[in-house]
């Protein structure tokens, strides 16, 4: 059974938030609406880096068509699992997204979800887009109504010591926030591309292709590595519009240049290798929290 995860903090100074049903509201009378769609605004304009951060609004929507036709279904199934893994079966456990996008990753997690088990779910991104459309989407589904709202990594709205599982799906990881709203035993999922993930499209739309940069396998501060597995199946795209869904969902959209653009967008066939590292971290006993 999914629940809506309740801890949230103010952003402006930390207290924690008492939701009444329109509202957030910490002691100090810090309010924060709950807008019509089913999401919270917890981003002040002070924590603002742009107008309008993240990605813009055609970049969630190439994300949401190709990801609901489920091109990278394997790894949401492995992320799944993971989350799921060893969690305390008898009481509540929390999960956040960081940088959940348009909530694709959290809909499959709910899916999967058993309904003997509760799991208190938060899903943050600093897109407004993004999460305005991971809102809809789970008005739209029976994934029990997650909380979403628009938040920043480096500051997480959360109380410390809260969550279960922390997801970074090939997101900005700001350790020392996900070592701080964690649980004592609780566990970072983290998913990053790996040496081959898209190759293929990366060598038609570069000059040259970069050397890979090795692999860190040393834990970040206030965690201990657990695992680490690799996801990697072959994927093809047939149609223009899939191809370019996928280009305007990744950083190369903007790193590629105008030519390697036109070279994408007139394909009209492509296969591509997908690779991907999920990593399990445990938070550090020791650490400060």
């Amino acid at each position: 059974m999914i629940t809506p995860f309740p801890s949230l903090a103010c952003p402006l100074d930390g207290a924690p938030l008492h939701g009444d049903g329109t509202s957030w509201r910490c002691a100090a009378g810090h309010s924060f609406d709950i807008a019509a769609q089913g999401y919270t605004h917890l981003l002040p304009v002070q924590q603002k880096r742009s107008r309008d951060p993240g990605d813009s609004k055609e970049m969630v929507a190439a994300r949401r068509r190709f990801l609901n036709a489920g091109n990278y279904q394997p790894i949401a199934a492995a992320v799944s699992r993971a989350v799921l893994a060893d969690l305390p079966r008898h009481k509540t456990a929390s999960c956040l997204d960081a940088g959940c996008g348009e909530g694709y990753y959290l809909r499959q997690v709910a899916a999967a979800t058993p309904h003997q088990q509760t799991l208190a779910v938060l899903g943050l991104d600093i897109s407004k887009w993004a999460v305005i459309s991971a809102a809809k989407q789970s008005a739209l589904s029976n994934d029990g109504r997650p909380n979403w709202v628009v938040g920043s990594n480096a500051n997480l709205p959360v109380l410390p010591g809260t969550l279960d599982r922390v997801l970074c799906m090939f997101g900005f990881p700001v350790y020392a926030e996900f070592a701080r709203v964690l649980k004592a035993n609780g566990q970072l999922l983290q998913v990053d591309a790996g040496p081959d993930h898209l190759r293929e499209l990366r060598e038609i739309i570069y000059p040259t292709l970069k050397p890979e940069r090795p692999t860190d396998d040393q834990a970040p501060a206030g965690f201990v590595s657990l695992s680490s597995e690799t996801i990697r199946f072959p994927l093809a795209l047939s149609g223009a519009a899939q191809i370019a869904d996928l280009l305007a969902m990744t950083p190369h959209l903007y790193r590629a240049s105008a030519e390697g653009r036109a070279k994408a967008a007139a394909l009209t066939a492509l296969s591509v290798t997908v690779d991907v590292r999920l990593t399990r971290f445990g938070r550090s006993a020791g650490f400060p929290g």
